[in-house]
């Protein structure tokens, strides 16, 4: 699971666009009662798809359909062009895991099937926020599958030790904690270092901001707009209480081997990097707490990027309605719990929440979900994420003192390049 997200909370390189044969849709036999002698193929990535929730779905669907499931396990390594070539081939693997934010990159060349149908029959209570990733130009591309956020992991003996008695429930109460963090001066306050670009994403969600706009026919770059000028100005606010370099992002070094070290009263993380931590220092573990990251009101949590994965059917499957019968299986209630439950990824529907509980991490991200979203939707932002991402330059330009205004005019001729760039 962790690999899966965190591979999941980008797009990780440019794909390739492909001319995806067209296909006649389902071969006639291959309903839930015509499945016998047949076999579904399903790619899913390399620590996505736990064992006990896939021995469960895979009875379930043998058991209805009289299929047998193939289930493979791919390497995140190069999964975008491999996935792009056999979406191009006349027998692709039928139901495939997809990155949320890479799902208009493969919808856009045509070999995604479209679900409008089974979003209909059960998808009708999906969170909206996890839903809006599968769709691509008004059309159901995929199924939202699970998703994660970032949280608030902290030092509870530092906060103790500054005199906080509880998490805050505001930004405004957060920032009070840093600066009695800070007062007391035995620990660095929060590990923010200037391009943990993802926690930016979640404070331009916050603000209602847009990273693009359109231009004409074209995308081209939203960061001069006020209002992500005001997120960057936010993120800079949360940055003067670390001591992180500006100039590199949560991954050099590594946030949680910071952390580990005893002397930070908290940084902004996935769950899992807890466990990394604590792994680099066991004694580490009784003093972690996670909270939610929090937003102007109480009643509000802060915008997080919701980076996850969902499930597709390939266009060229000749088993579009036995790839169906597995995604009712898969996405059914009773299956979207038992894989929180046991991995605490967030499920596709709200009402399933509940099934985080005792998973301490898990139910700190799981307010924000409903207000949570991505990167934008569009097929060409993958070119932007390529390093070296003109948004971190952004970001550490206004940290080293120009106003955000200054530093998108800055970066902009480079976004435009890149989002001019076709897949």
């Amino acid at each position: 699971m962790k690999r899966g997200l965190i591979a999941a909370t980008g797009v990780a390189a440019m794909l390739v666009s492909v001319a995806a044969c067209g296909s006649s849709g389902g071969d006639g036999e291959s309903g839930a009662d015509g499945g016998k002698a047949k076999s579904l193929t399903v790619w899913f990535m390399d620590g996505s798809n736990p064992s006990g929730w896939t021995d469960s779905v895979k009875k379930e669907f043998e058991q209805k359909t009289g299929a047998k499931l193939d289930v493979q396990i791919q390497k995140w390594d190069g999964i975008q062009q491999k996935v792009t070539t056999a979406l191009s081939e006349s027998n692709p693997p039928d139901v495939l895991e997809i990155g949320n934010t890479q799902t208009p990159s493969y919808a856009e060349t045509g070999g995604l099937a479209e679900l409008g149908d089974l979003k209909k029959e059960i998808g009708g209570d999906w969170t909206e926020s996890l839903n809006k990733p599968s769709v691509f130009e008004g059309k159901q591309y995929a199924a939202p599958w699970y998703a994660a956020s970032r949280v608030v992991i902290y030092n509870k003996r530092i906060w103790a030790d500054a005199g906080i008695t509880d998490v805050p429930k505001t930004r405004d109460e957060f920032f009070k904690d840093l600066e009695a963090i800070q007062k007391k001066g035995d620990a660095e306050p929060l590990y923010l270092p200037g391009q943990n670009w993802y926690f930016f994403d979640g404070l331009t969600i916050g603000a209602g901001a847009d990273l693009v706009k359109k231009d004409g026919k074209k995308w081209v770059s939203n960061l001069a707009d006020p209002k992500v000028g005001q997120a960057m100005e936010l993120y800079k606010k949360y940055q003067s209480f670390s001591k992180a370099p500006k100039d590199k992002d949560e991954a050099t070094p590594q946030q949680a081997d910071v952390f580990a070290k005893g002397k930070t009263g908290a940084f902004i993380g996935m769950g899992w990097e807890a466990q990394t931590a604590i792994k680099a220092n066991p004694q580490i573990e009784k003093e972690i707490g996670y909270f939610t990251i929090p937003g102007e009101t109480a009643d509000k949590p802060e915008g997080v990027f919701l980076g996850g994965s969902n499930l597709a059917i390939a266009e060229n499957s000749k088993k579009k309605d036995l790839a169906k019968e597995f995604l009712k299986i898969a996405l059914s209630d009773r299956h979207e719990g038992a894989l929180a439950k046991e991995v605490g990824s967030l499920p596709n529907k709200t009402s399933l929440l509940p099934q985080l509980k005792g998973q301490p991490a898990a139910e700190a991200a799981a307010p924000a979900a409903k207000g949570g979203g991505t990167t934008p939707l569009i097929p060409e932002w993958a070119n932007v994420e390529n390093a070296p991402n003109p948004v971190k330059a952004y970001m550490t330009a206004v940290l080293n003192g120009k106003s955000p205004e200054e530093a998108a005019k800055q970066v902009e001729g480079e976004m435009n390049k890149r989002l001019a760039q076709k897949q």
